[in-house]
């Protein structure tokens, strides 16, 4: 049986779960379209992921997927690493007040609860690995489960409890890199090679992420061996994603020419490496990115949050995690159905 026929979809295009950036609205018009639409909910509480998940279900009878953030009890509760000097003096200089909260991210375990109480259609991970015993009781429920990987290693890993998919994310990939193992990060593989170290030790179904604009695209990594593709950046800048409109118009004028579309893989929004377009505090701070620098995820996450959202009030695009990948020169102004219309089209 196929991945397509399993996840019982009619086209063969996931759309990412981008946290911050899916909306119910995205996920169900993907869906409802014939595709597997999705909700990055690794940064949500429980109880509006609850009702999230019912507004989704509200919306579409069809598949669909809530991702979530794989950390440790520690990670989420833990702070032990200082506000870095040079974040703090950035504070000061633009009279920005920021106080730490309690703890640097939400209870995973907490959300994942979430999914075992309201269980939905499928559920992927990103940023660690679950438990056997986690797989097989959403599988229990009826979930599929799909895992997220950067490395050959991490999708054997998937495979071996008992993953029904997973998503391996190429370092064209927007946003951030999924993995986990230290081979991931030291050199990040581009998608085609990943798919092909993959499917050599391991016959999981492969779901492909990173650089996928069009149908073309969605045709090569089928030619190469996954069965899916998921696209992240291209919906970013349709009418039903949740972005604010200075971030949206930086990607837009990168695919005008009216600002460059190069991108970065960073860590210095949040301690793990995302990529973005390059922006002035990419450019100002690039002398901090080195890992042993930086207070890892999701600490920094936490430390940079009241920069971003200062920036989003004041229509800044400068100081923004500006998250797309390799194939940001590509997007268009467009609804989100006519997005999907044009994949489909030339499939």
């Amino acid at each position: 049986m196929t991945l397509l026929d399993t996840l019982n979809l009619t086209y063969p295009i996931i759309q990412a779960p981008m946290a911050g950036a899916t909306t119910p609205e995205l996920a169900a018009t993907v869906s409802n379209f014939g595709g597997l639409g999705s909700l990055g909910s690794g940064m949500t509480a429980p109880d509006v992921l609850t009702g999230q998940i019912d507004t989704i279900k509200s919306l579409t009878d069809r598949p669909f997927m809530i991702n979530l953030m794989v950390l440790s009890e520690q990670d989420c509760t833990t702070f032990d690493t200082e506000l870095p000097a040079w974040l703090s003096e950035y504070y000061q200089d633009n009279h920005i007040e920021f106080a730490l909260p309690e703890r640097p991210a939400l209870s995973f375990l907490d959300q994942l609860q979430v999914l075992y109480d309201n269980p939905v259609p499928v559920a992927s991970f990103t940023f660690g690995i679950i438990s056997a015993e986690q797989v097989q009781h959403l599988q229990s429920l009826g979930t599929r489960v799909i895992g997220t990987a950067n490395h050959p290693l991490e999708a054997k890993a998937w495979a071996d409890i008992g993953a029904d998919a997973v998503c391996v994310q190429g370092s064209e990939a927007g946003g951030h890199r999924g993995g986990w193992l230290p081979q991931s990060e030291s050199d990040p593989l581009g998608l085609l090679t990943l798919i092909g170290q993959t499917r050599a030790c391991t016959d999981i179904p492969l779901i492909a992420a990173g650089g996928i604009m069009n149908a073309q695209a969605i045709k090569a990594v089928q030619a190469a061996g996954a069965e899916l593709a998921q696209i992240g950046t291209a919906f970013l800048t349709t009418d039903k994603c949740g972005i604010n409109d200075i971030y949206k118009q930086a990607l837009l004028d990168a695919s005008h020419s009216k600002r460059s579309a190069e991108t970065r893989l960073t860590r210095l929004f949040s301690g793990k490496l995302a990529r973005g377009l390059l922006n002035n505090y990419l450019r100002d701070f690039a002398k901090f990115e080195s890992a042993n620098e930086l207070p890892p995820y999701p600490q920094l996450n936490a430390m940079t949050k009241f920069m971003r959202a200062n920036a989003s009030q004041n229509r800044d695009a400068e100081h923004q995690s500006l998250w797309a990948g390799q194939g940001v020169a590509l997007v268009k102004q467009e609804s989100t159905l006519e997005l999907l219309e044009r994949l489909v089209k030339a499939l």
